[in-house]
């Protein structure tokens, strides 16, 4: 088994690439970072259960194809992907989410590779209680230029499927949650983790405390991606994959059940996307995948990692 995963050192590629030689014993993984983020630590200690080769390459310049022979899959993660910070960068973003991840798809065609699409479920821009991958145009309202580099690519994808033979599979996430070596702090529930541990307030908009949305258990999307490989689920289809659907009040509670004194300060502040709506992961679990993920020990394992970061290195709030 061979496996090459791009953007491989970031938040869900360190995980992954040390949970797929569980999957997969003795399965070789090349790993594709450009290390744009300087994520050097992602890369140590890698399990021996794998063999390993790392290349820092950008994939909008790098011929992926002698890396592509014999491969059983490609797992596209390379990507920009703090949606806040998109405004200021859309083209960039553009560039290397859209254009990026067409270049790298049109080399998978030509070698017959699979390719894995790591989409958002920030696609969805609905005004229904409750949204799946069957829904109306109309729905996909995309609230960023991250999720609107996103949807494109998903896009271009059905067309190579259609006139270049593309395998592909298309998996919109919720906002990931939970602990990995390259992590960071920038989505929804990590930032507030950080930010509680610090001893910071959480700043939260009033009118989007009780606004529901998908989040995704690291653990349950490193699970999705080796029930993908094993399954050969290539079908040229999209899913959704989350977690659960939870509130931001949800969120709060859970991170106060781990740090005492949590400063919460509610702000009447125009947001970013101003709809609430749940997720139906409902296809997916009838390709057979079940979630296994909790946010409350998600958390947990945040506050905790943390915790043990400040007792070994250096003092992180708490």
């Amino acid at each position: 088994m061979k496996i090459v995963v791009t953007g491989a050192l970031g938040h869900i590629g360190s995980r992954l690439i040390r949970e797929l030689p569980v999957a997969f014993p003795g399965c070789e993984i090349v790993m594709v970072d450009d290390l744009s983020t300087q994520r050097y630590t992602s890369l140590f200690r890698l399990p021996d259960a794998a063999r390993y080769r790392f290349l820092q390459e950008d994939i909008q310049s790098f011929d992926l194809a002698p890396v592509l022979e014999g491969a059983n899959g490609l797992v596209h993660l390379a990507a920009i992907t703090d949606a806040a910070s998109s405004f200021d960068k859309a083209e960039q973003v553009e560039q290397v989410n859209f254009e990026g991840t067409l270049r790298v798809a049109r080399q998978c065609a030509v070698a017959g590779v699979p390719f894995l699409f790591l989409s958002t479920t920030s696609v969805y821009g609905t005004q229904s209680e409750v949204v799946d991958e069957e829904c109306a145009e109309s729905e996909l309202q995309p609230q960023s230029p991250y999720a609107t580099s996103k949807l494109h690519a998903e896009r271009a994808l059905e067309e190579l499927g259609r006139s270049e033979n593309l395998r592909f599979i298309t998996c919109r996430f919720g906002t990931i949650f939970g602990v990995s070596p390259g992590m960071r702090f920038h989505t929804a529930v990590n930032k507030f983790i950080w930010q509680a541990c610090q001893g910071l307030p959480i700043t939260v908009w009033r009118s989007a405390l009780d606004q529901r949305r998908p989040y995704l258990d690291l653990e349950d999307a490193v699970r999705a991606i080796a029930f993908i490989i094993e399954r050969d689920l290539f079908d040229n289809r999209v899913y959704n994959v989350l977690t659960l659907n939870a509130t931001v009040r949800e969120i709060v509670d859970a991170i106060r059940a781990h740090v005492s004194g949590l400063d919460v300060q509610l702000v009447d502040a125009r947001i970013m996307n101003q709809l609430s709506y749940t997720v139906s992961a409902d296809r997916f679990a009838a390709a057979g995948f079940t979630a296994r993920g909790d946010l409350r020990r998600g958390v947990r394992d945040t506050v905790e990692w943390l915790k043990n970061v400040a007792s070994r290195d250096v003092r992180v709030g708490i």
